[in-house]
């Protein structure tokens, strides 16, 4: 039996912005309920919030309810393919960022398009993190990737100081691949993202959208273990990020206190060491982006 610490958990904010998630049924969080996830985390040793500037209205609600406590890791957005002055669009797109969190500097920024730093302005884009590491108003600069193989052309001409990458039961690319050991061997901080793949492993068997039938032995063969060991899919799906010991942060998600609250309960509590084999590498399940071509 294994013990995890749910001080390693960190707080996806997605829902805080956007109706986000296809389980969500609730809909973007109200402000007050941020407010109280926020106490919530804290008062429990989580110390770390995920936002992005994609994410509607997420830093706004976080300037609003206050994030004194925690280290704030935020993303910029694709840079336009027009853009003539990389680092004024960067220094642009980050003010305005630290004037919605209420914020003069973040723990890490990240690139939400990473690729771009391969293309025309890769060296530019860059040389403008860089810019605000060495100002002091980032700790540290990284990508948010969607695929492994991403990091293979990344690495070989940039270093970062921060992965964030997608790691669930299905989806163990990062480790199969063996990024986990290489970027900690870096002393890359890793970040995971998608540990319930947006609610889609916590859903009951039965409320499985049709899309996902050619995935059904699959799901039948999680449903069956859960029932066999009397574990919950919540509980399951956090142990398996958090018994990777190369992860520095696992981010969940909630879409409200409850919720929030029941994951780091979940997080506390032992687990038999046999968690099922449910490797997949089908990107039209794994990657919640193609879910609409489905």
């Amino acid at each position: 039996m294994t013990v995890y610490d749910q001080t390693r958990l960190a707080l996806g904010t997605a829902q805080f912005g956007l109706p986000y998630g296809i389980a969500n049924q609730a809909g973007q969080v109200s402000r007050k309920e941020v407010s109280a996830m926020l106490q919530l985390a804290v008062s429990n040793g989580i110390d770390t919030l995920d936002t992005a500037i994609a994410y509607g209205e997420s830093e706004v609600a976080l300037g609003q309810a206050g994030t004194q406590g925690f280290n704030v890791v935020t993303k910029l957005p694709a840079l336009p393919d027009d853009c003539l002055d990389v680092i004024s669009w960067v220094m642009e797109q980050v003010d305005a960022s630290f004037t919605r969190l209420g914020v003069s500097s973040v723990y890490a920024l990240l690139l939400h398009r990473p690729e771009q730093l391969l293309g025309p302005h890769g060296k530019e884009l860059y040389e403008a993190l860089y810019a605000l590491k060495e100002r002091g108003k980032v700790q540290k600069v990284g990508v948010s990737i969607y695929n492994p193989l991403e990091l293979d052309a990344l690495t070989r001409l940039f270093h970062f100081d921060l992965v964030q990458a997608p790691f669930n039961i299905i989806d163990s690319r990062l480790y199969r691949a063996g990024w986990l050991q290489r970027l900690k061997d870096d002393e890359v901080e890793i970040h995971t993202r998608s540990a319930f793949l947006q609610g889609l492993l916590l859903m009951p068997e039965e409320n499985l959208p049709s899309k996902f039938t050619p995935w059904s032995d699959l799901f039948q063969r999680w449903h069956t273990w859960q029932a066999e060991h009397h574990v919950s899919a919540l509980h399951a799906c956090l142990a398996f990020s958090l018994s990777f010991p190369e992860i520095d942060r696992v981010i969940v998600g909630a879409d409200s206190i409850n919720q929030l609250d029941q994951i780091i309960k979940a997080s506390r509590l032992t687990l038999p060491d046999n968690l099922p084999d449910l490797y997949c590498e089908a990107e039209n399940l794994i990657n919640p982006a193609r879910w609409s071509c489905l």
